[in-house]
């Protein structure tokens, strides 16, 4: 019984854990990466569609994204959806089959903008890590109201489930630092 709420809790962390390295691989940091437009949906025949699944995406250079769509027809509304729909900040330029994404150097104040947002997504990330602590314990609490356990093995769940919880915050620290000097490097 105990084991299962530990997995389930475990789990829950990990998936918030995961979500924070999708968030901030969508951050920009000066340098091209195809993981930059992973948010972007193309409207493809009245279905919002992922960019990747309607072009190639490639890196020629350190600081230029290079997509081919599949269909040529797909280039204006590849183009209209990075410069509004996805606000990163980019301009597209296409020569008719391949749509060519400078990527520009980053400005002090706007990589400060940039470490703001990295922390906030970390910050999501702690409280979603803290909710599944929270449901575990109330697992906990309700197996022993129950009587399926004991009050000791209640107390042992209760510092295991925190041990966890903290290991957790502290993966979630070094994630966030790490990105904040991904994105203050010049």
């Amino acid at each position: 019984m105990l084991e299962e709420i530990f997995e389930e809790v475990k789990e829950s962390m990990a998936r918030a854990q995961d979500a924070l390295r999708r968030d901030l691989s969508s951050i920009r940091t000066g340098r091209a990466s195809a993981t930059l437009l992973d948010g972007i949906r193309i409207d493809y025949y009245g279905t919002l569609t992922p960019l990747n699944q309607l072009a190639t995406v490639s890196v020629p250079e350190a600081r230029l994204l290079v997509i081919k769509p599949y269909e040529q027809g797909l280039i204006a509304n590849i183009e209209k959806a990075i410069v509004s729909d996805a606000n990163l900040g980019l301009n597209p330029s296409n020569d008719g089959s391949i749509i060519r994404l400078p990527i520009p150097e980053l400005t002090e104040d706007r990589r400060r903008e940039l470490t703001k947002i990295a922390r906030n997504r970390s910050e999501d990330a702690k409280i979603s890590v803290r909710q599944a602590r929270r449901d575990g314990l109330d697992f906990v609490d309700e197996a022993k109201k129950d009587g399926d356990i004991s009050e000791d093995d209640a107390r042992h769940a209760h510092d295991h489930i925190q041990k966890t919880t903290d290991e957790f915050i502290a993966q979630i620290d070094d994630i966030s630092t790490h990105k904040e000097k991904e994105i203050m490097e010049v």
